[in-house]
């Protein structure tokens, strides 16, 4: 849950206070099970099914973020803001890509949940409030964060769509990150680790986008799309965007994730799969989808 809407959100967090927490604690014991399986994928053509799961339970180890993650929501009654339904989604990719590079937009009460669902990867939280950073990872400093700036306002987001058509540094086809001062839209002087990684989950949950001051989701959803499109591994890159209730998400991510990528809607959230530019049987030189 984000820290604006713990208070509106009081009466219906204590009313699944249970629920959820002990969902999430299930979701990563189911988590371990499954890593513990993969260490022993290599013996199943030459060993009997009964003798795999024995040695998946002999060799099972939980990390020490998974057991810290399974002890912090089986005794909190703070839960994540996203529901059980749309965790689910992003678990069901991670189960299949895991270990993998994971990155998240925001830090909060999820990300003990995120990073122990990924074990063995590397999942980085990019939180735009500094000194909520130093508060989470006081409780947490297990967790790989880094506190970022956004150039964006949220009142801006229909002057960014329009500087975006006039902008060639913004156009598919020409679209970079580092240091792409002229594109207003791509997310610059980020930490090194964010423009070197190849990212196969991207998750879109922050910065804030409910007054016309915060940041809003435009950047953090153009350079999703960019760094989807420019992917030199194999496979898609899986984007997750939440709060698509609301205009800004919505509208970004119709003109820059595509609606022929959605592959899921569940509750406020959207899943997408976006292959590589190389990948796509046509694409337009100025525009996404």
């Amino acid at each position: 849950m984000k820290r604006e809407e713990i208070v509106k959100n009081r009466p219906f967090v204590a009313e699944k206070k249970w629920f959820l927490p002990i969902a999430i604690a299930g979701f990563i014991a189911g988590a371990i099970l499954i890593s513990s399986f993969i260490k022993t994928a290599d013996y199943s053509l030459l060993c009997s099914i009964a003798k795999t799961r024995s040695q998946a339970l002999d060799e099972y180890s939980a990390t020490p973020i998974q057991l810290q993650a399974i002890i912090h929501y089986a005794t909190s009654h703070i839960v994540p803001q996203q529901n059980f339904g749309e965790i689910s989604v992003t678990f069901d990719v991670l189960k299949k890509r895991s270990p993998c590079n994971f990155l998240v937009f925001g830090l909060g009460y999820d990300s003990l949940m995120w990073t122990s669902l990924n074990p063995g990867g590397n999942t980085i939280f990019l939180e735009e409030d500094p000194k909520w950073v130093q508060t989470v990872l006081k409780d947490a400093p297990i967790l790989h964060a880094h506190a970022v700036k956004y150039r964006t306002q949220l009142k801006q987001a229909d002057d960014l769509l329009s500087h975006y058509r006039l902008e060639p540094n913004c156009y598919p086809s020409k679209a970079y990150l580092r240091d792409n001062e002229k594109c207003k839209l791509a997310l610059t002087g980020f930490p090194d680790e964010f423009y070197e990684t190849e990212w196969d989950l991207i998750m879109i949950d922050a910065p804030r986008g409910y007054f016309a001051e915060a940041p809003g989701r435009m950047a953090a959803i153009f350079s999703a799309a960019v760094m989807a499109r420019n992917r030199k591994g194999s496979g898609v890159t899986h984007v997750f965007l939440h709060d698509v209730d609301r205009r800004v998400e919505k509208v970004f991510a119709e003109k820059f994730l595509c609606r022929k990528y959605l592959v899921k809607s569940v509750g406020r959230l959207w899943h997408f799969e976006i292959p590589p530019a190389a990948n796509m049987s046509s694409h337009d030189g100025a525009r996404f989808c």
